[in-house]
């Protein structure tokens, strides 16, 4: 009698049956081995070394379709070249890989369509829940929250009545202590360079920005703030704006990106930084760090707000039933030269993961048109985006 012809998917594919029969044991038997059940050491032996031989490689998707779970959870923000979200998806990675769990990545370009498209897709299930952190938040964007059979964690402000997993900062309280620190430097010719109004941080930001300067008595001067977007050549382009219109003596930047843009458009313009114009920034990314001078921003905790949403997205894949939770991580300010700080210490360096600051670098050419009366110029950020 002839052997026994192995049985192939439809692509010749082996499968467990094609395992199954090399190893001269019952489907079931193979099927426990190569699904990690277990079984006597002689079968594992035999299914192993039959499942090598014929290069059997398990099927994922109809492990998934099983257990109803695909090991993957998604994450979705405006850029991923922005230091923000680097940060952000740094932590989040962290906390996936510890449950066992891949990370994907989507770069939406803060297109609602976008956005909404990739939660509705989640009804596909490809992966087991998503994290989002949406600069807009629309009713298109509750609605498919809402409709979502994945568990979703929303990086972002919401309303409260959202039944949504959120994490959260509070922009306003951040640009108060920026406005507090320029204010108490002596400054009171504050201009304000922010993102889109349209936005829920741009919106939170001028916001808090008139309302800090209400605070202290300031009167506020329409020519001293600009809008542009969350990236460093809006940022330098409406600094240059603003500097034709007006002489300010200090400038609050909505996100570090803009704020590098104004410290370039400044020493391009023969402004010294800080002693004309102190700059603060927002986000407190490794870009801060990098700068000469080093820049004052305000921490909205990326990295903290990252992790906590990933920790609260496995708890929600967990335990579904879960009330909707709602965190907050508070602002810090983080004084630097920009703003009349201490200057970096001369073994002061970066490290890998952004932590600690450069030293000074060489003094550039009298012609290099971003070298100001100090002489040095700072580098160019190679990343744009939204801030969160």
């Amino acid at each position: 009698m002839g052997r026994k012809r192995l049985q192939e998917a439809a692509d010749g594919r082996p499968t467990v049956h094609t395992v199954a029969a090399r190893a001269g044991v019952s489907i079931a038997s193979a099927s426990r081995v190569l699904n990690g059940v277990g079984g006597s050491a002689e079968t594992i032996r035999k299914v192993r070394a039959a499942a090598a031989a014929v290069g059997y490689v398990p099927n994922a998707i109809a492990r998934s379709l099983q257990s109803q779970r695909t090991g993957l959870v998604a994450l979705a923000v405006e850029d991923i070249g922005n230091p923000v979200y680097v940060a952000m998806m740094r932590a989040i990675e962290s906390v996936v890989a510890s449950s066992g769990r891949q990370l994907l990545v989507h770069a939406t370009g803060g297109r609602i369509d976008n956005e909404t498209a990739l939660l509705r897709r989640l009804a596909n299930r490809y992966v087991d829940g998503m994290i989002i952190s949406p600069i807009r938040v629309t009713a298109d964007h509750l609605a498919a929250l809402v409709d979502s059979p994945v568990p979703v964690v929303v990086v972002g402000q919401l309303g409260a009545d959202a039944p949504v997993d959120n994490v959260r900062t509070d922009s306003r309280q951040g640009v108060a202590l920026a406005v507090d620190h320029l204010v108490g430097g002596g400054r009171r010719r504050i201009g304000f360079v922010n993102g889109p109004l349209d936005t829920v941080p741009g919106a939170a930001r001028d916001a808090g920005f008139r309302a800090a300067l209400a605070r202290h008595g300031i009167p506020l001067d329409e020519d001293l703030v600009e809008v542009g977007d969350f990236q460093y050549a809006a940022g330098r382009a409406a600094t240059e704006r603003l500097l034709a219109r007006t002489e300010p003596d200090a400038l609050l930047c909505a996100n570090d990106l803009i704020a590098v843009g104004a410290l370039h458009a400044l020493l391009a313009a023969g402004r010294r930084v800080p002693e004309d114009v102190a700059v603060v920034g927002m986000d407190d990314t490794e870009l801060a760090r990098m700068m000469f001078p080093q820049l004052s921003s305000v921490s909205l905790g990326s990295a903290e707000r990252g992790r906590r949403a990933a920790e609260l997205l496995l708890q929600r894949i967990a335990d579904p039933a879960l009330p909707p939770r709602r965190e907050q991580v508070p602002p810090g300010l983080v004084v630097r030269a920009s703003s009349g700080g201490p200057a970096p210490a001369a073994d002061e360096a970066p490290t890998a993961d952004g932590a600690g600051g450069p030293s000074a670098p060489a003094p550039r050419p009298a012609s290099d048109p971003f070298a100001g009366p100090a002489g040095p110029a700072p580098t160019h950020p190679s990343s744009e985006g939204a801030s969160s």
